[in-house]
């Protein structure tokens, strides 16, 4: 008998046709809810499941007693119960690698559009403003030569970083819990103290994955220590944020500008001040949203799904202690 797997993420109709190879696929398109009645009635049966933006709890557990992996379109996995998944014997399987590069990019490109203030200027444009030689009061900030600090020196963190050092001249700082010897040598990285980091850098760009420990990592104390003409980005997860202490920040001039990709609720609340403040450039959370992204993040999803409902190891595994060769 074929395992079956419940697919709920976007897929293309070829890599829906190499599952189809060796599974019996079950299609979810636009699944909101796990409450979804066909969704449910499935799941008994259900042997992985492939997909993004679905909330794995334990109740939903507890209904697909025959799982044995997931394989999430994303490289975060916050809202995934990994220790109960570990306990349970379920394979987690993201996709990192991947994204990389284009996040990177978008974080790069918010470091430029905030320092350069460039959807500000182009709404100045467009509503007929330019009506003479701009002047100080349109004037941004210089990117190249500048010091940028990186809180988390990841795969996105390097990537980044490597954008400045590289193509911009930057001198890079980084706050992490292990020194990078190989990425200091490359870019001439130094390491500093968290609090250290955010009184010295230019700019500040936050790539940590959100845990625990990174919850509401940037706050009030953080923004006093940063410079009046700091610009900060953000392009890992709304929660490392307390967003009223960013926004009061902004208001009194403790910080310059901000770029943002991610926010403490998504989609972003209409009553949110942050979208209508012009020294803030926000995005829908589009860190990797390329076509030649999203289809490789949903290749490697599918060779996941794949690798591991046959008994190989996925390409990338979250949880090692699941792993049962």
């Amino acid at each position: 008998m074929q395992k079956r797997i419940l697919a709920y993420g976007r897929l293309s109709e070829a890599q829906l046709a190499q599952l189809d190879r060796d599974f019996e696929v079950q299609t979810f398109p636009g699944l909101e809810s796990a409450d979804d009645p066909a969704f449910l009635a499935a799941l008994p049966k259900a042997h992985g499941l492939v997909g993004s933006g679905l909330p794995i709890t334990p109740e939903l557990l507890d209904t697909a007693p025959n799982l044995e992996a997931i394989a999430t379109i994303s490289v975060g996995y916050d809202g995934i119960p990994v220790d109960e998944l570990t306990r349970r014997g379920i394979l987690l399987c993201n996709t990192p690698d991947v994204l990389t590069e284009t996040t990177a990019d978008t974080g790069f490109a918010l470091i430029l559009a905030a320092s350069r203030r460039v959807v500000e200027l182009a709404d100045f444009v467009r509503r007929g403003d330019w009506q003479a030689s701009i002047g100080e009061a349109q004037f941004g900030s210089d990117v190249h030569g500048k010091t940028l600090g990186m809180i988390g020196f990841g795969r996105i963190g390097a990537a980044v970083a490597r954008r400045g050092a590289l193509g911009f001249g930057m001198r890079v700082l980084y706050s992490n819990a292990s020194p990078k010897p190989a990425l200091e040598q490359e870019l001439g990285a130094e390491r500093r103290t968290h609090d250290s980091l955010l009184a010295e850098a230019d700019i500040i760009c936050v790539t940590v994955p959100l845990t625990a420990e990174t919850e509401h990592l940037i706050g009030a104390h953080e923004f006093g220590l940063m410079k009046p003409s700091a610009i900060f980005v953000n392009i890992a997860r709304g929660r490392v944020v307390r967003e009223a202490d960013l926004i009061a920040a902004l208001e009194k001039g403790q910080v310059r500008a901000a770029g943002l990709d991610v926010f403490e609720q998504e989609p972003l609340s209409p009553e949110s001040p942050l979208p209508h403040m012009p020294s803030v450039v926000a995005l829908p959370h589009a860190g990797s949203a390329t076509h030649e992204t999203r289809d490789a993040m949903a290749q490697r999803a599918v060779d996941n799904i794949s690798r591991a409902l046959q008994g190989q190891r996925p390409i990338s595994l979250v949880n090692e202690k699941a792993w049962r060769p």
